[in-house]
């Protein structure tokens, strides 16, 4: 079934159709980059706690890039995929790798609020985590986004 099948039920044309899905597409890129990256930060951060200039450049850009682009992705990423979703494809629901998908966005919003929760930790110099502990929570986006990534496109085609 293409994207054209769906268009009728708003009078929304494929063009508008596409670019939600490109905005989509890299939205979802660059977030995923800020859960990737600012976990990495955090085991920088955490190893080098006594180094307290070190630390104060690194909480600089954990907060631009949390603050400046995480923010940001995130909202275009599920703004946009509420879009696709109600404007264009709305029988998604009914199908069972939607269901997954949904599931994993959901968890990667809950995995967003607590890289907040410790970037305020980190700021207020209250973070004890070791740079251990990061290094394997930093594997979490990795496994979600697999999650996402089966389902959109293995599961989608079966």
């Amino acid at each position: 079934m293409g994207a054209e099948n769906y268009f009728w039920l708003i009078n929304i044309s494929p063009n508008t159709y596409y670019w939600l899905r490109f905005w989509h597409f890299m939205a979802f890129i660059s977030w995923m980059a800020v859960l990737f990256y600012l976990p990495r930060l955090f085991v920088y951060h955490a190893e080098n706690i006594d180094n307290k200039h070190y630390c104060e450049v690194v909480k600089i850009q954990e907060r631009k890039l949390f603050h400046g682009i995480g923010w940001i992705a995130m909202i275009v990423t599920i703004g946009t995929g509420v879009a696709i979703w109600l404007l264009a494809k709305p029988d998604l629901i009914r199908l069972g790798y939607f269901h997954i998908k949904l599931t994993c966005a959901v968890l990667l919003i809950i995995y967003h609020f607590s890289l907040w929760h410790y970037l305020k930790q980190f700021a207020a110099d209250n973070c004890f985590k070791s740079g251990k502990f990061f290094r394997f929570y930093n594997e979490v986006p990795t496994i979600i986004m697999a999650f996402i990534v089966y389902a959109m496109i293995v599961k989608a085609n079966f």
